[in-house]
C-alpha cells in the first residue's frame, strides 16, 4: 500500500534535511519544519526497498557488475514514460548528477573558461563551476506574467568568447518552469551557432504537475544531439537521493569517449547499492509515481492558497518539481526581516539569494511532505505575517 500520509520520523537518522536544520537555519530540530533541501519525506517504492532488502539478506556486498540489466531498465523507463528511444550504450554512470557536471566541465572546457547558466538556478551549478576553476557566466531570467523566460538575445550580447558549456535546468529549479519545445529549440540553436556543449539537466523530468508536459531536449531539438549531454536519475523521482547515482546520456560517440576518459581519470565506478535500487525503481516504480503526482499537486494548491491569503506574498505556479518559489519583495521587508519571521515560526525554506542575486527577496519551499505537515507549515507562515493581513 502506498501511503504518503504515513508519519515517518527522520530525525537522528543522518537525514541532512532534518538533522542539519538547526545548525544551518537556527530552527530547532525537535519542533521545526524543514522545507529546504530537495528530498521528500516519503518512503521509497516497495520495489526499491525490496531490492535493498535482498542485498542485505544476501550479505555479500562486493563490487558491482555487469550493468546490462540496469541499462535495460533505463531504456524501458525512457520509452514507457517519455516516448524516448535511447540506446543503452549512451549511458555513463556517475556518483550523482553534481558529479556529472564536474566530469563535463573537465572534459569539455579548460580552467578560466566560461560556463553559462540561467539565473536564478540550482545553487550547486555555480558552486561546481567555481570549484573547478571555471567562470560562471550568468544570464538573468526575465520574469514576465509570473513565469521565468530565457533571454537568448541578451545572453548572446553578453558573451566574451570563452564560453564552452551551457548548463540548462529542465524543468527549472527553483522556478518550477517546464520549458516549451520552442524555448528548448532556441537554446539548442544558440549552442549550435556558438559550438557550445549543452548539458540538459533533467533530474526533475518525471515530476510534472497535471496539465503540463515536459519536452526532452534531445527529442524536440535533435539537431543539437552532437553537442548534447542529458542528465537523468532516479534520485528526485523516487526519493532515493542518498544512493548518489546518476546517468549521463551522451549520444555523440566522440563526445562520449571524451567524457568517458575524464570519468575514468576520476576513478568513478558504480555504486552497487545505487545501481540495484535505481534499476528496481526504473522497472517497477510507475504506480508509486502515478500516486505521488496528484498528492504533490494537492500540496501545490495548499501552498498557493496560503500564499494568496498573505498580502505582499506571491508564488510561482508550480509546473514541475516539488520546489515552490515564493516572492517576498512586495512585503516591504528586507531579506533579513522576513527570514527572521520564518525562522521564528520554525520554518526553514531555502534562501533565495543562494540561487543567484535575482533571488535575493525570494524563498524556495520544498512541499514534498505529508499534507498535515504542510498544512501546519502554512498555518505558521500565515501567523508569521498576520500583521500584513
Amino acid at each position: 500500500m502506498i501511503d504518503f500520509d504515513e508519519i515517518i520520523d527522520r530525525r537522528n537518522t543522518h537525514a541532512q534535511k532534518w538533522d542539519e536544520v538547526e545548525d544551518r537555519y537556527g530552527v530547532p530540530t525537535a519542533t521545526g519544519i524543514p522545507l529546504w533541501i530537495a528530498d521528500m519525506d516519503f518512503r521509497a517504492p516497495a520495489a526499491v526497498n525490496a531490492a535493498l532488502q535482498q542485498m542485505v539478506d544476501h550479505g555479500v556486498h562486493g563490487y558491482y557488475g555487469p550493468d546490462d540489466s540496469f541499462r535495460e531498465a533505463l531504456v524501458g523507463w525512457m520509452a514507457r514514460r517519455h516516448d524516448w528511444q535511447i540506446q543503452p550504450e549512451w549511458a555513463l554512470q556517475t556518483h550523482g548528477l553534481g558529479n556529472a557536471l564536474a566530469v563535463t566541465i573537465n572534459a569539455c572546457s579548460a580552467p578560466g573558461e566560461g560556463v553559462i547558466v540561467f539565473s536564478p538556478v540550482y545553487h550547486s551549478f555555480m558552486r561546481i563551476i567555481k570549484a573547478n576553476d571555471r567562470r560562471v557566466h550568468a544570464s538573468p531570467l526575465r520574469l514576465e506574467d509570473g513565469r521565468f523566460h530565457m533571454d537568448i538575445a541578451a545572453l548572446e550580447a553578453s558573451l566574451t568568447g570563452d564560453e564552452k558549456i551551457l548548463f540548462l535546468c529542465s524543468p527549472h529549479n527553483p522556478g518550477g518552469r517546464v520549458w516549451s519545445a520552442d524555448e528548448l529549440r532556441e537554446v539548442a540553436d544558440f549552442c549550435l551557432r556558438r559550438n557550445i556543449i549543452l548539458v540538459s539537466d533533467e533530474v526533475h523530468h518525471d515530476l510534472i504537475m497535471p496539465g503540463h508536459s515536459h519536452s526532452i531536449t534531445s527529442k524536440v531539438a535533435p539537431e543539437v544531439r552532437d553537442l548534447l549531454i542529458t542528465l537523468v536519475a532516479t534520485s528526485k523521482t523516487f526519493n532515493i537521493a542518498g544512493i548518489e547515482t546518476g546517468t549521463m546520456l551522451v549520444e555523440n560517440e566522440s563526445l562520449r569517449r571524451q567524457v568517458a576518459r575524464v570519468r575514468g581519470a576520476m576513478n568513478i565506478s558504480n555504486n552497487r547499492f545505487g545501481m540495484l535500487m535505481a534499476e528496481a525503481a526504473y522497472r517497477d516504480g510507475d504506480a508509486w509515481l502515478d500516486t505521488l503526482i496528484p498528492y504533490l499537486d494537492r500540496n501545490r494548491q495548499m501552498m498557493n492558497d496560503a500564499i494568496a491569503g498573505i498580502p505582499g506574498l506571491s508564488v510561482m505556479n508550480l509546473e514541475a518539481t516539488y520546489l515552490a518559489w515564493a516572492d517576498f519583495s512586495n512585503t516591504g521587508m528586507t531579506r533579513e526581516e522576513f527570514t527572521a519571521r520564518l525562522t521564528g515560526a520554525g520554518l526553514a525554506p531555502s534562501e533565495g539569494h543562494t540561487f543567484g542575486p535575482e533571488g535575493d527577496l525570494w524563498m524556495r519551499f520544498n512541499i514534498a511532505c505529508r499534507h498535515a505537515l504542510l498544512d501546519e507549515a502554512m498555518t505558521r507562515l500565515s501567523d508569521a505575517f498576520a500583521d500584513l493581513q
